[in-house]
């Protein structure tokens, strides 16, 4: 579980690191971007080791039906984080919140926690949920400031939905080798 912490720290202080110590962010320079990056993936490994090995402390156990919730809202968080990569013009939700990418870490992660009742997923995902909205906190109160971006066409959706459903099949087959199968039984 120390691990899964370690990691959860590092992920946040690595991505807060540019909004609450601007001055020294920018005097590491370009350098710096490498820094991050080894810290962010370092403290990857270390919540999915962290995870992995944690044993299973029950909090609460998740209604059955709960699966289909979480599957419907994993699939709405891979559009919602793919509606924000069109260049210029973007797909819905993107035009209307101004943080698609964070909005869809916090759809991903509330629906893991409504399936996942152990006290390791709940500070894994309840941690990352926390991170994403204080993100979201830090942003806007630095840059008030928001244009929303042009709605985009029908090319735009078919891509995104594709896409998506594509993403699903990759997702579904590495919980199915990591012996996870998310779908009710």
């Amino acid at each position: 579980m120390l691990l899964l912490i370690l990691g959860l720290i590092l992920w946040a202080g690595a991505h807060y690191y540019k909004r609450l110590a601007p001055d020294s962010r920018a005097a590491l320079g370009t350098p710096g971007k490498g820094i991050i990056a080894v810290v962010i993936v370092l403290s990857l490994v270390l919540m999915i080791v962290g995870y992995r090995g944690a044993a299973f402390i029950p909090v609460w156990q998740p209604p059955a039906f709960m699966v289909h919730i979480n599957n419907l809202l994993m699939i709405l968080a891979f559009w919602i984080y793919g509606s924000s990569a069109a260049k210029g013009a973007k797909a819905w939700p993107a035009y209307k919140t101004r943080h698609p990418q964070l909005l869809a870490v916090k759809t991903w992660a509330i629906a893991h926690l409504l399936v996942n009742g152990d006290l390791a997923s709940i500070l894994l995902f309840g941690g990352l949920l926390a991170w994403a909205v204080g993100s979201v906190i830090m942003i806007n109160r630095a840059e008030p400031a928001w244009t929303p971006p042009a709605h985009a066409g029908r090319p735009t959706y078919i891509r995104l939905a594709v896409i998506t459903l594509v993403i699903v099949a990759i997702v579904t087959a590495i919980h199915s080798w990591l012996g996870v199968w998310p779908f009710p039984s």
